[in-house]
C-alpha cells in the first residue's frame, strides 16, 4: 500500500472505560504523529483501532537506532555483584547512548489502579520532525494492569523503583529474522514493567518471560542488567521469529565477588539450567536454535552464538568488554583483540563509585587506541606532545576530516564515553539500609567524562525542573539540565587538552564530595526513618537531590561561559 504525506490513519485507545481517540499522522518520511482529538470519531468506528494494530506493522519502518552496518552501537553497562563492591553494594549502570531518546526524566509515583483497567503499549519510531532528531510513541495496544504499581525513577529506560530494584540496559540486535512486529512490549514498556511490579532481579526476569510470551516482544536484542539487594542478572531476550507472538531468553547471574558488561554484543554462553541459582531460560532456548538450524545437538550450546553470532564479530563491542576488564582487572592481561571474554571476572580491587565513574568516562586514554595519540604537534620546547585540539570526542564527520580509523572503521574507535550519551546511571543496592535510602540512582547528564553524578534516592517525591524539561523536541533551552551539561561537554570538546582540566578541576572536587559524603548524610537519614518520620525522611532525601541537582546544572552553565571567556581566541 502506498501512503502519502499528510494521509491520516484513526485509533482508538480504550483506558478505564473511556475512550480516547488519536489522530495519527503518516508522513512520508515515515514519521507518524499522534494528537488527541474528539473521541465521538472512535465511537461511531469502533474497529478502527483493530485495523490499526494490524496495519502498524506495516507501515512503520524497520528501526535500528543508532546502528551501523548491522551492529547496535548504543549503551554500555557494568555490573558489580555483592562482594566485589567496596561498601557490599549490588550495583548496575547504564550509558544512555543515543541520537534520539529522551533527555528528561521524572520520579512515576506508586498507585492503585481499578479494577480491569490496562497498561498501554507503545512502538518507539523515529521522529525528525522536530527541531531536534527524536522518537515518537505509537499506542499499539494495551495489556492488563496492575491493581498496584510501585513507584519508579522514569529515565528513557527506567531505571530504578522503591524496593530497590536497578536496570541497567544494552541493545544487541542479534539475528533479523527473529524480530517480529506482532508483539506488545519493547524494551523500554518490559523496564517499566518490572520496575512498576517486582521487587528481585528474579521476579523480573520470570516477569519477562511470562509477559512476552502472552503478549510478544516486539524489539531487537536486548540486554538488560537487573539488579536487586542481594544479587545481579545479565537478562538477554530476542523475538521468536516474524508473525510470531512470544520471546525467547536467557537470564544468567553475575557470581558473587564478579563484575561483568555488556557493551551491545550478547555475551551468555553456556548455560546449565540444572543450576536455577545461576541460570533461568524460556522453554524454547533449545528448540528454537535447533529448529532454525543455528544450533545442533550434537555441539555444545552457546546462546549468544546461536542467537546473535554477528555482534560477537563487533569491534567497537569487544574493545569496551575488554577495556572494563581492563581497567578493574588489569592482572588477567586479556587480549584486546579477542574475539571472546569470560562472562564475568573478579576484580582486582574491591570497585567504588570512584572506580566506575573512571570507567564510564574513558575513551582508551594511554592505550593504543587512543585516537589522539596521532594528533600532535611541535610544542615551543620542540617537543613532540599530542595538540590541546586534539578530541577523542570528534563527531563523525570530523573523523573523516582527520583520518582517523580504527575498530570502528572511519567512525574511529567505540569509547566508552561518548559525546552522544543523554544519561548515565549507576545504580547502588544495598540491604543493609531500609528501602527508602538503600537505593541510590547516582545520575549524570550527557556525555560523562566531563560531568557529573548526583545521587536519587529511590524514595524521592521529585526531581529538579530542570531534569523535567524537554532538551530536544524544542531544541537549545537553557531550561534544561541536559543542555547544561550538552552545550558544556561541546566547549570542553574544543580543546579537550585544556578545557577538560579546567572542567574536571570543578567536577572532581564536587564529585569526591559526593562519593564521600554519602555515609555522613545517610546516618541523618537513617535517625529519621529510626523515629518513624517517614515524611520527614522523604523530604530529606528529596531536598539533597534537588540541592545538588541545582548546584550542579547552575555551575555547569557558568563552567561554559568561563570557557567561552578564558578560550575565546583559542576555539
Amino acid at each position: 500500500m502506498s501512503i502519502l504525506r499528510g494521509s491520516f490513519i484513526y485509533i482508538c485507545d480504550c483506558k478505564e472505560s473511556k475512550i480516547d481517540a488519536y489522530e495519527a499522522v503518516l508522513f512520508a518520511d515515515m514519521t507518524i504523529f499522534v494528537t488527541r482529538i474528539n473521541h465521538n470519531y472512535c465511537m461511531k468506528y469502533p474497529s478502527l483501532f483493530s485495523v490499526f494494530l494490524l496495519l502498524i506493522p506495516a507501515l512503520l519502518p524497520a528501526q535500528h537506532p543508532d546502528w551501523e552496518g548491522g551492529y547496535a552501537d548504543g549503551c554500555t553497562s557494568v555490573t558489580v555483584a555483592k562482594g566485589a563492591s567496596v561498601d557490599g553494594s549490588v550495583i548496575t549502570s547504564h550509558t544512555d547512548d543515543s541520537h534520539r531518546t529522551r533527555s528528561w526524566m521524572d520520579v512515576v509515583p506508586a498507585k492503585i489502579h481499578a479494577k480491569g483497567a490496562g497498561s498501554p503499549m507503545y512502538k518507539r519510531v523515529a521522529c525528525d520532525s522536530f527541531e531536534m532528531p527524536t522518537y515518537s510513541h505509537i499506542p499499539i495496544g494495551e495489556i492488563p494492569q496492575a491493581e498496584k504499581t510501585f513507584q519508579f525513577l522514569n529515565t528513557a529506560y527506567p531505571s530504578m523503583n522503591q524496593f530497590q530494584l536497578g536496570i541497567g540496559e544494552s541493545t544487541f540486535g542479534g539475528r533479523e529474522e527473529l524480530q517480529s512486529d506482532s508483539g506488545l512490549i519493547d524494551c523500554q514498556r518490559l523496564c517499566r514493567l518490572m520496575l512498576e511490579r517486582c521487587k528481585t532481579a528474579r521476579e523480573a526476569n520470570r516477569l519477562a518471560g511470562d509477559m512476552t510470551a502472552s503478549y510478544g516482544w516486539n524489539d531487537y536484542g536486548e540486554c538488560l542488567t537487573i539488579a536487586d539487594k542481594k544479587e545481579v542478572w545479565h537478562l538477554e531476550i530476542l523475538g521468536p521469529g516474524k508473525g510470531n507472538v512470544g520471546s525467547v531468553w536467557v537470564a544468567q547471574r553475575v557470581p558473587d565477588g564478579h563484575i561483568s558488561v555488556n557493551a551491545n554484543a550478547s555475551t551468555i554462553k553456556e548455560i546449565d539450567l540444572n543450576d536455577p541459582d545461576h541460570f533461568m531460560a524460556s522453554e524454547n532456548v533449545f528448540s528454537l536454535a535447533s529448529e532454525h538450524g543455528w544450533w545442533s545437538e550434537e555441539e555444545p550450546f552457546r546462546f549468544c552464538y546461536a542467537y546473535a553470532p554477528e555482534s560477537r564479530t563487533s569491534l567497537a563491542a569487544r574493545r569496551r568488554e575488554w577495556r572494563v576488564f581492563d581497567l578493574l582487572a588489569p592482572s588477567l592481561d586479556l587480549d584486546p583483540h579477542a574475539e571472546n571474554y569470560p562472562f564475568s571476572v573478579k576484580p582486582d580491587q574491591l570497585v567504588g563509585l570512584a572506580d566506575l565513574r573512571r570507567v564510564f568516562s574513558d575513551y582508551y586514554e594511554g592505550t593504543p587506541f587512543d585516537m589522539t595519540k596521532d594528533m600532535v604537534v611541535t610544542n615551543e620546547q620542540g617537543k613532540t606532545v599530542i595538540s590541546p585540539l586534539a578530541n577523542p570526542h570528534l563527531p563523525y564527520d570530523m573523523n573523516k576530516l582527520f583520518r582517523i580509523n580504527g575498530g570502528w572503521g572511519w567512525r574511529g574507535e567505540r569509547t566508552i564515553a561518548r559525546w552522544y550519551t543523554m544519561y548515565a546511571t549507576i545504580i547502588q543496592c544495598r540491604d543493609w539500609l531500609p528501602d527508602e535510602i538503600g537505593g541510590v540512582v547516582w545520575l549524570a547528564q550527557d556525555n560523562v567524562a566531563s560531568s557529573i553524578y548526583i545521587p536519587v534516592y529511590c524514595s524521592v517525591q521529585d526531581l529538579p525542573e530542570s531534569y523535567k524539561t524537554p532538551g530536544r523536541p524544542k531544541g537549545y533551552t537553557r531550561e534544561s539540565a541536559w543542555w547544561a551539561f550538552n552545550r558544556l561537554g561541546t566547549l570542553t570538546a574544543q580543546r579537550w587538552g585544556e578545557m577538560r582540566y579546567d572542567v574536571n578541576g570543578v567536577w572532581d572536587q564536587w564529585q569526591a564530595e559526593l562519593f564521600e559524603g554519602q555515609n555522613a548524610f545517610e546516618e541523618q537519614a537513617l535517625i529519621l526513618h529510626k523515629k518513624g518520620k517517614k515524611d520527614e525522611l522523604s523530604a530529606y532525601l528529596t531536598a539533597y537531590t534537588m540541592d545538588w541537582g541545582h548546584k550542579v546544572v547552575n555551575k555547569a552553565w557558568d563552567l561554559g561561559d568561563m570557557l567561552w571567556t578564558k578560550y575565546d581566541e583559542k576555539f
